[in-house]
């Protein structure tokens, strides 16, 4: 019993240093903050956080891997289903939006010091970035047999500009250039997925 509750101690402490830092990150950038400013949020002594990570980059990828694993456990189920692409797309879509709109600071790290460092973090996780989008070029691929969508855009090109566009809108959201109003987001789910799958241009009067 004793062990039980020392191991949910450690496990409360450890997370608590990883929302400590996510506040941080997003507040001041990850290359700009130290591990002492980590400590400082979180409320607990400097060596403490050396105590469950080896080092600042270890947190951030820490925080990265247990956001991206839950996209890629999203993605997958959303895929064994017998739902159209639309409605697979729009399940991603929303999923990801909703996480933003939920913890806006943890997709903010994301995708400022991770998916975007291509330099640094964005390469050290490349292997682990383009599984997501592997995934969502097999959804992809998958209606394209179906006869779902057009054929002649790659599902490897239409995933990335799938998830771009998502990233964008996020982006637009983290720098406060797009509303961010519950009815504009619901709206986003929406519109992304229809810029993707239709295009813009007029049904039935695409240039020829």
């Amino acid at each position: 019993m004793a062990s039980t509750a020392r191991t949910q101690a450690a496990a409360d402490k450890r997370r608590l240093i990883l929302d400590a830092a996510v506040k941080v990150f997003a507040r001041q950038g990850f290359h700009a903050c130290r591990v002492s400013d980590v400590a400082d949020e979180a409320g607990v002594a400097y060596g403490l956080v050396y105590h469950y990570f080896s080092s600042k980059d270890e947190i951030l990828d820490t925080v990265f891997l247990e956001r991206w694993e839950l996209l890629l456990k999203l993605i997958a189920e959303v895929d064994s289903g017998d739902a159209p692409a639309r409605d697979k797309l729009r399940s991603i879509a929303s999923f990801i939006i909703d996480s933003y709109d939920n913890d806006p600071d943890v997709m903010k790290v994301i995708i400022v010091e991770v998916t975007r460092a291509a330099n640094s973090f964005g390469r050290t996780h490349l292997p682990k970035i383009r599984e997501a989008y592997q995934l969502i070029a097999d959804v992809v691929a998958k209606a394209q047999e179906r006869g779902e969508l057009r054929a002649d855009v790659t599902p490897d090109f239409a995933a990335l500009a799938f998830y771009g566009a998502i990233e964008q809108v996020l982006t637009g959201w983290i720098f406060a250039l797009l509303p961010q109003s519950p009815e504009y987001m619901e709206a986003a789910k929406e519109q992304i997925v229809d810029t993707i799958c239709d295009g813009l241009d007029v049904i039935g009067l695409r240039a020829t």
